[in-house]
């Protein structure tokens, strides 16, 4: 812009002032009026640069107004509007003057003062001898209308109440959700009167010009007619027109009978500015154009335009366009807007010109001129000017100096009054003006760059809302690897049941092609408050513990992965894989089981290449390898007894086993038939061998842990365990699944009456599982305590491989069956009693016998001999086992 505007502080007040409630009058060499959100009016004199008087006021000053006379100054507060006579109070005498140059005087503002009685009044306007006041009170705008009285210094009864109306209060559309939102919902509506410019308004002072005299526009009578109807064109009524904060321009006339308020148009935001522009210079008739400004930047020009013939020739047009917002602030002079944004001060040439038809019988191409002409005038609204004053937030309206450049006297934010001089001449102001052979061009060079803004703004928008959506779905991760992280590093291993993410497996045999396989199914389960979504796979890796060398079978680890799109929170993922195949003996298996998030899938391989070179503490805590995130879960455990397939028992087993049958004769028995087949032959009863392996539990432990009723006492024996405890011990090991997944109770597997299971190993070996209840105990001890009742269960198969897995197997349940009861000291000390002296003597003679097998191998003696004494050494130490309490 050529030339720089001059900005003249003439008072700085000290104090933030309030941009939706500051307001500045400018009575042309005289005084200014200003508010700045406070209970104080300060009024500064301009000849003598200095503020001669302070009014405080009873609260909060919303609005003020002077009268036509310059004498009476009405100030609205919550309590009502006042009425101040300024000549009696300010000093005019130059004695007076002279004595209090120094300070300004204050006059405080009693309640004898108060000429109407309104709560909540937020405009005031003087019309004529009447006093129009705007509140809002029980979610309605009140629009009151009283009669001023001749004298200003009568009481606030003299001012007569003589029309009042209602508007309701509309909220949609509004949305307070900052603060500064909430600055323009508090906005103070704005209150106008608008004449017709054939006939001028009761007022002493001289016709109005463009620009406003308290509140008071002139409008061509074409456009006034077309706005606010014949009716009040022809008896010269002035239209009181009100924006209200929620965008409405509302209007009524004074001078018709049943006074209704009408909606003129909405600009949906709040509405900062009201005023009339001259379009034309040729045009006498007065300003052709009115005005709106909201406060987010939407201004609305209403022209008369020319309409089809048919229809009556003339046309009330309304242009919407929008400037660069918010919009704090603003006044009109002539064809030119001058509004401020907050951080700026901005001037913008109102367009001119109506949309003016062809003519008639022009067809189409006239509604294309007419389109043509209107986004005209709306891209010309987008060629504000700045002026480089910052912070305004109240102007007064405009004036000339004698020189004729434009002066605006304003407010700024941090409580100054500054006068701003524009410079002189259309030439320096900055706004070009282009020919009228060349406005097509421009404006169609300025709607496809706004295209390309626009395209630009689109692409940048879905970049935006893709790198968005990135970014809460690594915060998710992030979430869920440090709630695994934090669990694994607290150094307490939690329950499977209360850890937030957790495995569990279930074994099955199938048969498929006339072949047996150990199918394994997981299930993954989410407790957490987070959702697995798209990235993640559930990983599981199986790791065999024993492998068969006959079989050639090589050291190898196999590892699944399951990629899955959604798992929300109390969601299960179930996936099946094959274990192993019929005749495999490579068991005990681990199941490593892991969540693994791949960075690939979400930021393709350049950002997460770049991710991972960002920081590597964080890599190395997160486990990110090849771009992938890895999470351990659970490691589980798969072994002999999950294997199993269990027989189910003949209907002619089961009537055997329902007759009663001593367990001495049955134990003779079996002793019977072992000694009779040793005399039959070597070799067939070498085949035949029969290995065994036992585990003896206490029935107090297992009562405690398995929830079943407690044994019964006998006065005169020892404790008798239940008769269903050796099933349930049975049904418990076998229904146990890795990671305490529940295969299902197995109970018709079981013959009734009988705690005997016959099952078949992976290796395709019988395998016999029995339970018995046994007392431990010696002759030597006091019968007062009598032996202990306890459960033994017992494993044979001609295999020493199942013998030795499903021992293990067993060892490892009842492990779990300890963590769940605590040690009782009594059991303890009277087990030390019974066993220790036994368990003692065993020991000693065992090891002698290992002693004297190591000791031949070093003279050469035959491998086979060692192992058969070794494997004699293993049979009495799993069948003479120790009490597990």
């Amino acid at each position: 812009m050529e030339g720089r505007c001059a900005v003249e502080t003439w008072a700085e007040f000290g104090c933030a002032a309030s941009t939706c409630t500051a307001k500045v009058v400018f009575t042309v060499g005289a005084e200014v009026l200003l508010c700045a959100g406070s209970d104080e009016v300060h009024v500064f004199s301009v000849q003598e640069k200095k503020l001669t008087a302070v009014l405080r006021c009873p609260g909060p000053v919303g609005d003020l107004v002077q009268s036509d006379d310059k004498q009476l100054l009405y100030v609205a507060c919550d309590s009502g509007v006042y009425s101040v006579n300024l000549p009696s109070l300010l000093p005019r005498t130059p004695d007076a003057l002279a004595d209090d140059s120094s300070r300004a005087a204050v006059l405080e503002i009693s309640s004898d003062r108060l000429a109407v009685g309104e709560e909540g009044v937020c405009s005031v306007l003087l019309v004529g001898a009447g006093l129009l006041t705007l509140s809002q009170r029980d979610a309605l705008w009140w629009l009151t209308l009283y009669k001023v009285p001749v004298s200003g210094q009568s009481p606030a009864s003299s001012y007569e109440k003589l029309t009042e109306l209602s508007v309701p209060v509309v909220s949609a559309g509004l949305h307070a959700d900052t603060e500064g939102d909430q600055k323009r919902l508090g906005r103070r509506p704005v209150l106008i009167c608008v004449h017709s410019s054939d006939e001028p308004p009761p007022s002493s002072s001289s016709a109005l010009s463009s620009s406003s005299q308290d509140g008071h526009y002139r409008l061509e009578p074409v456009l006034f007619k077309l706005l606010f109807g014949v009716d009040a064109a022809l008896v010269k009524s002035p239209i009181i027109l009100c924006g209200l904060p929620d965008g409405r321009l509302c209007f009524f006339p004074l001078r018709l009978p049943g006074l209704r308020v009408r909606v003129l148009h909405s600009l949906e935001q709040p509405v900062v500015l009201i005023g009339t522009s001259v379009v034309t210079e040729t045009d006498v008739g007065g300003p052709q154009c009115l005005v709106a400004v909201g406060a987010l930047g939407r201004v609305v020009l209403v022209r008369t335009g020319e309409g089809r013939p048919d229809l009556g020739g003339k046309v009330a047009g309304f242009t919407e366009g929008c400037v660069s917002g918010p919009v704090v602030c603003g006044c009109v002079d002539r064809e030119r807007l001058y509004y401020s944004t907050g951080s700026d001060l901005l001037a913008l040439d109102l367009p001119g010109g109506p949309a003016e038809r062809a003519g008639p019988g022009r067809g189409d191409a006239v509604d294309h001129g007419e389109d043509t002409s209107t986004k005209t005038a709306a891209a010309a609204l987008q060629s504000s000017v700045s002026l480089n004053v910052c912070r305004v937030i109240a102007l007064a309206e405009p004036t000339h100096n004698t020189a004729g450049a434009v002066e605006l006297v304003g407010l700024s934010a941090r409580g100054r009054l500054q006068r701003i001089t524009l410079p002189n001449g259309g030439e320096d102001t900055g706004l070009p003006r282009l020919p009228s052979a060349q406005v097509g061009q421009r404006v169609r060079d300025l709607l496809a760059a706004i295209g390309d803004v626009c395209e630009r703004a689109s692409v940048l928008k879905s970049n935006i809302q893709s790198k968005n959506q990135i970014l809460r779905h690594l915060n998710q991760v992030l979430n869920i690897s440090f709630l695994l992280l934090d669990n694994k590093n607290s150094g307490e291993q939690l329950p499977v049941q209360e850890k937030p993410i957790r495995c569990r497996a279930v074994t099955r045999w199938s048969r498929l092609l006339q072949k047996d396989s150990l199918n394994l199914t997981c299930v993954l389960e989410n407790s957490s408050p987070y959702g697995l979504d798209r990235g993640w796979r559930f990983s599981v890796t199986v790791f065999p513990l024993s492998y068969s060398n006959a079989a050639g079978v090589e050291k190898s680890s196999r590892t699944f992965s399951f990629p899955f799109l959604h798992l929300h929170p109390g969601e299960t993922l179930e996936v099946s894989l094959p274990l192993a195949a019929a005749g495999d003996t490579s068991f005990p298996v681990t199941l490593s089981c892991s969540l693994i998030f791949s960075l690939n899938s979400l930021l393709g391989e350049e950002e997460a290449s770049r991710l991972l070179a960002s920081g590597d503490s964080v890599k190395s805590r997160l486990g990110l390898d090849s771009s992938c995130v890895s999470l351990a879960l659970d490691t589980l455990t798969v072994d002999w007894l999950d294997a199993l397939q269990v027989n189910r028992p003949t209907a002619s087993h089961r009537n055997m086993t329902s007759q009663p049958t001593d367990s001495i004769q049955a134990f003779l028995s079996t002793r019977q038939v072992r000694w009779s087949g040793r005399g039959e032959g070597r070799a067939e009863s070498a085949e035949r061998e029969q290995y065994s392996a036992s585990v003896r539990v206490s029935s107090e432990l297992l009562s405690a842990t398995l929830a079943l009723k407690t044994p019964d006492v006998d006065a005169q024996g020892p404790e008798v365990a239940p008769p269903s405890l050796c099933i349930s011990l049975l049904d418990w090991l076998l229904s146990q699944g890795p990671g305490g997944g529940e295969t299902g109770p197995r109970g018709d597997a079981i013959a009734r009456g009988s705690s005997v299971v016959h099952a078949q190993g992976p290796d395709g070996h019988a395998v016999k599982l029995t339970a018995k209840e046994v007392n431990v105990g010696e002759e030597s001890v006091e019968k007062a305590e009598g032996p202990l009742a306890a459960v033994e269960v017992q494993v044979e198969s001609s295999s020493m491989a199942a013998v030795c897995g499903l021992h293990h197997a067993v060892l490892r349940r009842v492990q779990t069956l300890l963590q769940r009861d605590p040690e009782k000291a009594a059991s303890t000390l009277r087990v030390e009693r019974l066993g220790l002296r036994q368990t003692l003597q065993r020991a000693e003679g065992l090891l002698q016998e290992i002693q004297q097998c190591r000791i031949p191998e070093a003279f050469g003696v035959s491998r086979g001999r060692m192992t058969q004494s070794l494997l004699s050494v293993y049979r009495q130490l799993r069948e003479n086992p120790l009490l597990i309490i």
